[in-house]
Order: structure tokens, then C-alpha cells, then sequence
């Protein structure tokens, strides 16, 4: 009898064994669950501007490599939610102030309603406009622009003039103040106002009707019956998610919540966390498996909106890739032709939106799977970024987080035997594989180029 129960003991002690580390594992991912790192395109730079692939290993510049010129496309920083979603926060607000009647007249226990509730209104209540910079992307530029003068001081040691560093914005405000954050940050200590020593510099833009390089998204028209015509479908996609996220709520907290509630709950949860550092009230209401299921449909909506979803969304961006290789062509005859410093530009920097950055990462190829670069060179559909808990690449809040940022930098190689000219990538300041470049962040410029205009032929 003993030989026959021995092994259902032993199944049983393994099971409540396996069951026991599982506890232990799931704790120990909780912990370590951070939901500042979790938002989407609406995370705030500092949270994940370090959060590198440590499996990629980048390139050492060569001894006697010298920068040139640097190419910056930057996403403005950390806004304000715009007045439409300002109204929808207003209405979260009221349904709120139902479902805690409707508690109270079920005699729902107190532990099941969250305290911050109980008094919660919108901090942006009452607001008349929206969308505008915060003082916390204010931040996020000028210190970006000040790590950038520190990390190339020989691009940035000529006197300014608007022809040597041109920085360009489209004409949406809080993309124009980003770009004035950031030149305050990069020419700080150069100038004669006030203690800081500021100077005064430009800041130039194109029309909206007419802004194809920045705002692309909205000249095309082909573009936007395209995306009209597919939010419904993007919608069809996360509706199972929401579904799922809104029953277990009204489980857990007894509430009759809505779908729309969810979505609301899950807005407020990211302009918490992100603007007002806030991350125990509509954030804790979600288990972290449900913050990954939101953050995934996310960045489902912008990998089939604004990337690699549909080629006409990266496409369009063409006239801001021939703007790149056009100014690193100059930098390099400037070069060639022993131009004297001060007569020639050694940085164009350009201040736009997710829908521009998006789409030029899209451009360079980068956060691609596997095989993904050959199919995008064929158009071919790329697959759906795997849902959690799977991992994947496509990350919004690494994509295009706030004042996410791609830098193209040239340098010249005299000494290498190969290329005299190469150009170095760079996502969120870090250096990131170009897979159009065999995979590498240092490129010989003649191999960029190639790459690169295979995307402006397939646009002809």
C-alpha cells in the first residue's frame, strides 16, 4: 500500500511546491513592476530613457572618428491632456459620484470601495484649454538639450547663427516651446540674459496645410481616410482586453462599471502617474497583469496607426528622411571641400510629434523582429506585437515616449580604410541597431544611403 500512495504524495508535494514558487515568482514580478515604465506613449522620458537592450552591443568609435553633423528628430515633452480628454476625465468624474450611490444604497462594504474615490474630482476640471507643454517636459528638454552640447562639444562650439544650427518645430505650441526648452538647454552659458546667461536664437516652422517634412500625417489625405477607415478595427482589437479588464473590476470592487469607465480609469491612471507623480489611486485599481494587457493594446493602436502596421504610415515620412541625407550630404561636401568653421550647419534639429517619430523610426527600421526587415523592404504585413505576457520590442513608451528622440550622427573616418564617412544611431541618446546596416548602430554613410533611398524609391 505505501508503494502504491508514495507517488501521490510525492505529485502532491511537487504541486504544492511548484504552487508555492509561483507565489514566491509572482511576488518577486510585482516588485519589481513598475507602472511609470508602463504608459505607453504617454510615459515621461526620464522613466525609460535608460532602458536599453543590453543584448545589443555597440559599436566603439574609432580612434580618430570625429563628429560632423547630428540629425535630431525629437517627440515634444510631457503635455497636458487636451481639452477633449479634459471633458472625458469630467464625465469619469460624475459617473463616479453614481457608482458610489448605488454602493451606498447596497450597503457595499467600505473595504470594497477605494478611499481616494470617495472625494476624487478631476484636477483638471474647469480647465478652458489643454494640451499644452508642462513644466515637467519643459524639463525633459532643456536637460536634453544640455546632455547633448556635452556630448558632442565639438558640434557645438561655433557661435550661433541660424544657418549652423537650424532648429525647426511645427507650428502646434507645445512642439515650438520644446524646441525653445531645448535651446535654452544647448546654448545655455553662451549668451548675456539674465544669470543663466541665455541668448536668444531661432525657432522657424512650416504652415500646417503645407509642413510635409514634421507633420506628413496631416497633408496626406491618403493617410487620413486610411486611419479613419481602421480605428474601428484597432478598436475591435482591444475590446476583448476591456471587456475582460471591466468584469474583473466590477468583480473586485463591486461596482457596475462600463467599458468606457475602464478606458477613462486607464487615461487617468497615465496623466497620474506621468503629471501629478501620482501612481496609488486609478493605477492601483489594475493588477499589473492588467496594466500589461492596457499597455499592450496601446501599443497595438500605435504599431497599426503609426507603424509598422501599414507602410503608408511610415512612407509618408519620406519627405522627412530625404531632409536627413540631404543635410548630411552637405555636411560631408562641406567637409570634402575644407569649408571654413562658421559658414556651413552642423546640426539640424527638428521638434514634432509621436506621428512623426513613429514613423521615422519605422523609416530606420528599428525595433524590428527577426526576418521583420526583409518583409518591410517587401511591404509584406508584419505580425501583431505578441501579447503579454510575452516579450516583445514594440514598446510604445520606448519608441516615442515624451521627448523620445532618434539622432543620426555623421562622422569622419580619415584613417578607416573602408568608408571615410559613417553614421552612428542613436534612440533615446543610447545606440541602437540599424538592421538595414547588418544590424549595426555604425554605418558607412554610403550603406545608409543605400538603405535608406530603397524607402524613397519605394515611395516614388
Amino acid at each position: 500500500m505505501l508503494l502504491t500512495r508514495l507517488p501521490d504524495k510525492m505529485t502532491l508535494a511537487a504541486a504544492v511546491l511548484f504552487f508555492l514558487l509561483t507565489l514566491v515568482s509572482n511576488s518577486r514580478a510585482d516588485r519589481d513592476f513598475d507602472v511609470r515604465h508602463r504608459l505607453s506613449t504617454v510615459t515621461r522620458y526620464s522613466a525609460v530613457k535608460d532602458i536599453v537592450d543590453y543584448s545589443f552591443q555597440p559599436t566603439d568609435i574609432p580612434v580618430g572618428c570625429t563628429p560632423i553633423h547630428l540629425n535630431l528628430v525629437a517627440r515634444h515633452g510631457t503635455r497636458s491632456p487636451t481639452k477633449k480628454r479634459m471633458r472625458e476625465l469630467e464625465k469619469l468624474a460624475s459617473h463616479i459620484k453614481e457608482l458610489l450611490k448605488d454602493a451606498k444604497e447596497k450597503n457595499l462594504s467600505p473595504q470594497k470601495v477605494p478611499a481616494w474615490l470617495l472625494k476624487w474630482e478631476s484636477p483638471w476640471k474647469g480647465k478652458l484649454r489643454g494640451g499644452e507643454l508642462d513644466t515637467k517636459g519643459e524639463e525633459e528638454l532643456y536637460q536634453l538639450g544640455i546632455r547633448v552640447r556635452e556630448r558632442f562639444p565639438d558640434l557645438f562650439n561655433e557661435e550661433y547663427h541660424p544657418d549652423v544650427y537650424p532648429i525647426k518645430t511645427t507650428q502646434v505650441p507645445r512642439a515650438s516651446a520644446s524646441a525653445v526648452a531645448f535651446g535654452m538647454g544647448l546654448f545655455s552659458g553662451n549668451g548675456s540674459l539674465g544669470l543663466a546667461r541665455h541668448r536668444a536664437f531661432a525657432v522657424t516652422s512650416e504652415s500646417r496645410a503645407s509642413d510635409i517634412t514634421l507633420r506628413f500625417f496631416d497633408c496626406c489625405q491618403t493617410y487620413k481616410d486610411f486611419r479613419k477607415s481602421h480605428e474601428p478595427a484597432v478598436d475591435k482589437l482591444k475590446e476583448p482586453i476591456i471587456a475582460e479588464i471591466t468584469c474583473a473590476l466590477a468583480k473586485r470592487y463591486e461596482f457596475n462599471f462600463t467599458r468606457q469607465d475602464i478606458s477613462s480609469l486607464w487615461f487617468l491612471c497615465k496623466q497620474e502617474t506621468t503629471l501629478l507623480d501620482i501612481t496609488d489611486q486609478a493605477c492601483s485599481l489594475f493588477s499589473p497583469t492588467e496594466v500589461a494587457l492596457l499597455e499592450w493594446t496601446d501599443d497595438l493602436e500605435v504599431f497599426m496607426l503609426k507603424g509598422y502596421g501599414k507602410s503608408l504610415n511610415y512612407r509618408m515620412g519620406v519627405p522627412l528622411l530625404k531632409d536627413v541625407i540631404q543635410s548630411m550630404d552637405q555636411a560631408l561636401k562641406a567637409k570634402e571641400d575644407n569649408q571654413a568653421p562658421g559658414s556651413y550647419e552642423k546640426a539640424r534639429l527638428r521638434f514634432a510629434h509621436a506621428e512623426t517619430v513613429v514613423p521615422f523610426s519605422c523609416l530606420l527600421g528599428l525595433f524590428l523582429e527577426g526576418s521583420d526587415f526583409q518583409r518591410i523592404q517587401k511591404e509584406e504585413p508584419l505580425d501583431f506585437p505578441p501579447k503579454p505576457p510575452k516579450n516583445r520590442s514594440w514598446r510604445g513608451s520606448i519608441v516615442a515616449p515624451f521627448a523620445g528622440n532618434n539622432m543620426l550622427v555623421l562622422y569622419s573616418c580619415p584613417a578607416n580604410s573602408s568608408s571615410k564617412y559613417f553614421v552612428r544611431a542613436l534612440h533615446n541618446e543610447h545606440p541602437i541597431a540599424m538592421p538595414g546596416c547588418g544590424g549595426t548602430d555604425f554605418c558607412p554613410f554610403e550603406v545608409f544611403k543605400v538603405c535608406m533611398i530603397i524607402f524613397r524609391l519605394l515611395c516614388l
